[in-house]
């Protein structure tokens, strides 16, 4: 049955079916040859309901919706502008503010195509100008933006810990270890690039326009302060911190910032529904689909095919990460963390691998696979946006796709990359 359930599944994609459609189908197939009929329909249907039943999946729309209210109004640029004044003059300054300025803006929404949109649209034409390559802009705005899916709120790591009954919190601080060394080699590289290409500094910043810049972002900057010091400091749980994110950005924005009027409600609810409207469908899909490859044993049958339990913690790493970069170069990320999760799950549990160290290897492959030709979700994101041709968009990624691939093969073999302050505020 394995291999006529992801044969349909394979052919779907390939003709252009959207995500859900070869997710929806294999369950199908998967219940009605597991029963022998359609009579058994309606226990998929409460597979899918029990899917989309946790409470910590409330955290995904409330995320999404802070992100959006940002993006429209001015907080994603007053963390641009204070990060710009600071370190824009440097040699490479500009691109060291674009990535870390990804880093900010992902630490709001934990959305890799939300920062891919607000911090490049106004970035990228200023790096043209500043004599930056095109190409290395939009490898530079695609990778950097991948960060958000390491650093909290991560929306992959909520998926990946509701799926695996892994801790969110502890998901979410484990994260920030990788995510800053990305960002730290990712800004390295850029003063090299701009070095070797001779490209000009920006004018400096006096103290007082960098004062003005950190008084303007100085409500913005609470959003890190909401999730990381509301969960950690016990006063918020993952799904309370997103809601205190979204009235807090609803404050900031139409009555503080004044950057947003009730006629934008709508548009941005609607934006925000249509999202999860898509995220949920497919949880709801991927758990009646996990459901139905558990069951019938299909688990068991790969990983056994390839005898991936005589490998040890680290080889198991190894192929959790090949499989997961592969997966995420081809179909979209959610549904890759919902189909592959419950694959490896009896495999990680074996070998006793801390599952929140297998959730951030797979969220870090996750977010390579993310940026990586040939179906990459972030480059077509970048298509969109940018307008550009596809082989322009993907020219400048290989330079980066080798940092997060070291990056990835560090953490493997120094686990304490991700753990180290996971230990520290939870052991």
């Amino acid at each position: 049955m394995g291999t006529k359930l992801f044969t349909i599944m394979v052919v779907l994609l390939l003709a252009g079916f959207p995500m859900m459609i070869p997710l929806l189908t294999g369950a199908f197939y998967g219940f009605y040859e597991l029963f022998g009929g359609f009579q058994k329909m309606d226990f998929m249907v409460q597979q899918m309901m029990a899917g989309i039943r946790p409470a910590s999946l409330i955290a995904v729309p409330m995320f999404i919706l802070a992100a959006d209210i940002m993006t429209r109004g001015e907080s994603a640029g007053r963390l641009i502008d204070l990060v710009m004044r600071f370190i824009g003059h440097i040699k490479g300054g500009l691109a060291v503010s674009t990535a870390t300025a990804c880093t900010l803006f992902g630490a709001v929404s934990g959305s890799t195509q939300a920062t891919v949109v607000a911090v490049g649209s106004p970035l990228r034409p200023r790096m043209l100008k500043a004599g930056y390559n095109d190409s290395f802009t939009l490898g530079l705005i695609i990778n950097a933006s991948d960060i958000a899916f390491l650093i909290p709120p991560s929306i992959g790591m909520i998926i990946y810990g509701v799926i695996s009954s892994t801790s969110i919190s502890e998901l979410f601080i484990a994260g920030v270890g990788p995510g800053l060394l990305l960002l730290l080699l990712f800004s390295a590289y850029s003063i090299f690039y701009a070095h070797i290409k001779g490209v000009p500094t920006e004018e400096k910043s006096s103290w007082t326009e960098r004062a003005q810049a950190a008084r303007r972002a100085l409500f913005p900057l609470g959003f890190p302060v909401i999730v990381v010091g509301g969960i950690y400091g016990g006063i918020f749980s993952p799904t309370e911190a997103a809601a205190a994110c979204v009235l807090y950005a609803l404050v900031l924005e139409f009555l503080v910032f004044r950057s947003l009027s009730f006629r934008d409600v709508y548009r941005i609810a609607k934006s925000t529904g249509l999202i999860t409207a898509v995220v949920f469908i497919l949880v709801a899909a991927g758990a009646a689909f996990s459901w139905v490859i558990s069951f019938a044993q299909i688990p068991q049958e790969i990983l056994g095919s390839i005898g991936i339990a005589e490998m040890g913690p680290k080889g198991v790493l190894g192929v959790i990460s090949v499989a997961f970069f592969i997966g995420c170069m081809f179909v979209d990320p959610i549904v890759v963390i919902l189909v592959l999760v419950p694959i490896f799950a009896p495999v990680v549990e074996s070998v006793g691998l801390d599952p929140v160290l297998v959730g951030t290897v797979i969220t870090l492959q996750v977010a390579i696979g993310s940026a990586t030709p040939p179906f990459g979700c972030d480059i077509f994101t970048a298509i969109a946006v940018f307008k550009k041709p596809y082989i322009d968009v993907i020219r400048g990624i290989p330079p980066f796709t080798i940092i997060l691939v070291s990056v990835a093969v560090a953490l493997i073999f120094f686990p304490e990359i991700a753990l180290f302050l996971r230990d520290l505020a939870f052991r």
